[in-house]
């Protein structure tokens, strides 16, 4: 009884996890579902959310513009990104590898060459929106929640538009947008800056949730942001088309993740073979499909070649 109470003690937290992280997989979202595109930027853009963030904070920045900022922050990378494929034809995923790798300079920079800045709830408990103190606990939900809503209700509005709908079409069908007169390199490097602006919004949320900005943070990132993406879609999007929907089944996801995150770190499995489990994970959620696919199509040749 007391391991199950000691393991639902760490729900909170773990939901919390989620839906900070569940921003960063709508960012996710938006280029690896709508606009059909490998970005690895993000690996990078999640930090210097972080960045921007801890150090506006720490040099008595308003804490409502230092989130501005980082988001700004991560629409740049983004744009980097997008002008990299669009001017220069360079393919998308090594576009993002190329920018990702500029952000560990530059997020340095950012850092004034140190490998993290401290971001301490005792410190800066008046500065910040969230905390992972058991106190703020509720309040940090909240205000967590209430993200998560304002950026699905946003991105389901401009996603209803003119803009937002030549978005879309680009990633669906490329040649078809173009012939309807879409400029689909403009939409191509909008869809990477907004991910990207989303991105950083998680990393500066992550910030305060953590109470640090680090260097390293940003690394395997993009598949934690998959695997929040694909369990969504698997358990929930099927029964759906509604847009808003999805990217809550989106978040829905993240939440799950971390919750076996969490329940995996509480039995006691060894934190270096964590990234491995988030693979894994990854890997049996993308191969799911193909492998009912595969078994519906065995079925299908033995019982014709029964019948026959």
């Amino acid at each position: 009884m007391e391991i199950i109470m000691n393991w639902l003690g760490t729900i909170p937290g773990a939901v919390a996890q989620g839906l900070a992280w569940g921003l960063m997989a709508i960012g996710v979202y938006i280029t690896f579902k709508i606009l059909d595109v490998a970005d690895l930027t993000v690996d990078g853009s999640i930090c210097t959310g972080m960045a921007v963030c801890a150090v506006l904070i720490t040099n008595g920045v308003n804490v409502w513009f230092a989130i501005l900022c980082a988001m700004a922050a991560g629409m740049l990378a983004g744009l980097v990104t997008g002008l990299l494929h669009t001017l220069l034809g360079i393919p998308a995923i090594l576009a993002g590898i190329l920018t990702q790798l500029m952000l560990w300079s530059v997020n340095l920079l950012i850092m004034d060459g140190k490998a993290n800045v401290a971001l301490s709830r005792f410190k800066y408990a008046d500065k910040v929106l969230i905390s992972s103190g058991e106190s703020e606990r509720v309040k940090s939900l909240i205000i967590l929640i209430g993200f998560c809503a304002v950026v699905i209700l946003i991105l389901y509005w401009f996603f209803g538009t003119e803009l937002g709908m030549s978005l879309r079409s680009t990633g669906c069908n490329l040649e078809m947008s173009r012939a309807q007169g879409i400029n689909t390199n403009f939409t191509k490097v909008l869809g990477l800056a907004l991910s990207n602006g989303v991105v950083a919004l998680s990393g500066a949320l992550l910030a305060q949730q953590q109470g640090a900005s680090d260097i390293n943070f940003g690394r395997g990132a993009i598949v934690i942001g998959l695997a929040a993406v694909i369990i969504g879609e698997a358990l929930f999007q099927r029964k759906t088309t509604n847009f808003a929907l999805r990217l809550l089944f989106v978040v829905c996801g993240a939440i799950i993740y971390w919750l076996v995150f969490q329940t995996v770190v509480f039995i006691g499995l060894p934190t270096e073979l964590l990234k491995m489990l988030s693979a894994i994970v990854v890997a049996l959620f993308l191969g799911i499909p193909h492998l009912k696919t595969y078994l519906v199509k065995g079925k299908k040749k033995k019982g014709g070649a029964q019948n026959a």
